[in-house]
């Protein structure tokens, strides 16, 4: 992070997403001051609260892509939301304080694969142990000094060396198909809890509520080598984890680094008529206010504060306008960025430029079924001529239309790839049009199929 400078991030950026400066300079420097306030002094830390941001744009212009690279750019936990999942179920709708336990979670899972990450080594030497215990039972007790006989030093010997043997196939996979017996532990449901519920979600909830409480019972398994390898080492790995430290770790993570991304903002935007749809949207808006502000949410990992959080909302703002949401909602986010529609050039650049660009992902995809494709740059143009007419004719969805676009042009390739003769495809011009032109000209067409 130290050398993480706005312009070092802008770079970054620029890597994966064409155009949008102004928005990308903006999240720079909002990251730069996350890094410039673990510096301050401890009382003045807590008074830096971050400058959150409203991005202004239609859909595919990249408004989720910037912030999403900026989270993987500091490996901090970046969760998104549409905001109008909170009004799909009547007044307020989804309780707006799950998507701070949502990105609790997926911090948990960052830091908890970080710790497994170092003990992995560890926990497969453990489990290795155990395995070759289950092939070869471990010898009797030693005796005590001085009791030894030459005949129980040379069976010692004998087993430490069938051991050492077994371990080197274990090792080299001779063992693979042999097959053990090992305990599984797991808890038991209260009859008839989960069946009659049928839902999976309140499962997993039940189970984590109640784990303290209910008994584990163990299940003898029948598995092979490899299958024990992989289920005694994940076991092995949980007994190495601290897991106390992992969520120490991961709430402190989320309150510090943590990234929430509510997109579609716009359609939580009430014209203040104060009646019908309205009352929910503001309701909604009202509800998010103390989490954008600052408050603990309770969690199952624990209290989360949201104080230095950073939230990003996003939306199009077509039919309203961000004065639309309420005053003390547009005062929570200060930084205000309009990004640009899309055009021709800026979907050639896409197509070619970006690190993880489309047509270098399809020339990497076939070229596993040994196809080396090409694309000429009267193709390239061609694809972006026709994207930019269908987004027109239809619903503008941005650089997204580049997707289902290359999808159609290739989907007679793609799907005789693996019986076709190895060798060289050109895409150029011509095969653009001849596969995608009436498309383009066919409105009601376009519009089904692209």
């Amino acid at each position: 992070m130290d050398n993480l400078t706005p312009k070092k991030i802008v770079v970054e950026l620029d890597k994966y997403i064409v155009g949008q400066d102004k928005a990308k300079k903006a999240v720079a420097i909002a990251l730069r001051n996350r890094w410039r306030r673990q510096r301050l002094s401890p009382d003045l830390k807590d008074e830096v609260m971050p400058k959150n941001i409203i991005m202004i744009g239609p859909t595919g212009v990249g408004k989720t892509e910037i912030a999403r690279r900026l989270a993987k750019l500091t490996n901090a936990p970046f969760f998104k939301v549409e905001a109008s999942k909170f009004t799909e179920v009547g007044y307020v709708g989804r309780d707006v304080e799950s998507m701070i336990r949502d990105i609790t979670e997926i911090a948990m899972n960052m830091v908890k694969a970080e710790h497994t990450e170092v003990v992995q080594e560890k926990a497969k030497i453990h489990a290795e142990e155990r395995v070759i215990d289950l092939l070869l039972p471990p010898s009797p007790a030693k005796p005590a000094k001085g009791t030894v006989t030459n005949e129980q030093e040379q069976e010692r010997d004998h087993y430490t060396k069938t051991r050492e043997k077994l371990r080197a196939q274990l090792r080299e996979g001779k063992l693979d198909s042999r097959y053990v017996d090992i305990d599984v532990k797991e808890r038991v449901m209260p009859f008839g809890v989960i069946s009659n519920v049928g839902l999976e979600e309140l499962e997993i909830n039940l189970k984590e509520m109640l784990g303290g409480f209910l008994p584990e019972k163990s299940k003898r398994k029948k598995v092979t080598v490899p299958e024990a390898l992989v289920m005694l080492a994940q076991e092995e790995t949980n007994k190495l984890i601290d897991m106390e430290k992992v969520k120490k770790e991961a709430i402190k993570r989320t309150e510090q680094m943590g990234i929430v991304f509510i997109d579609e903002i716009d359609k939580i935007a009430s014209k203040g008529q104060g009646h019908g749809p309205d009352v929910s949207r503001e309701g909604v808006q009202r509800d998010l206010l103390p989490v954008v502000e600052g408050s603990t949410v309770t969690t199952k990992h624990g209290a989360v504060r949201t104080d230095h959080m950073l939230f990003v909302a996003a939306g199009a703002f077509h039919s309203a306008k961000p004065s639309d949401l309420i005053p003390e909602l547009q005062g929570r986010f200060p930084i205000r960025v309009e990004l640009e529609p899309l055009g021709k050039e800026d979907f050639i650049r896409i197509l070619t430029e970006p690190y993880n660009a489309l047509i270098k992902q399809y020339i990497a995809m076939l070229d596993t079924e040994n196809i080396k494709l090409e694309f000429t740059p009267d193709a390239v143009d061609e694809i972006a001529d026709i994207s930019v007419t269908v987004d027109e004719k239809t619903e503008n969805i941005g650089a997204r239309r580049l997707h289902t676009v290359l999808e159609r042009l290739l989907e007679d390739i793609s799907f005789d790839a693996p019986e076709m003769e190895k060798g060289e495809i050109t895409i150029d011009r011509k095969y653009v049009k001849q596969k995608l032109s009436d498309i383009a000209r066919d409105e009601d067409l376009s519009r089904y199929i692209l």
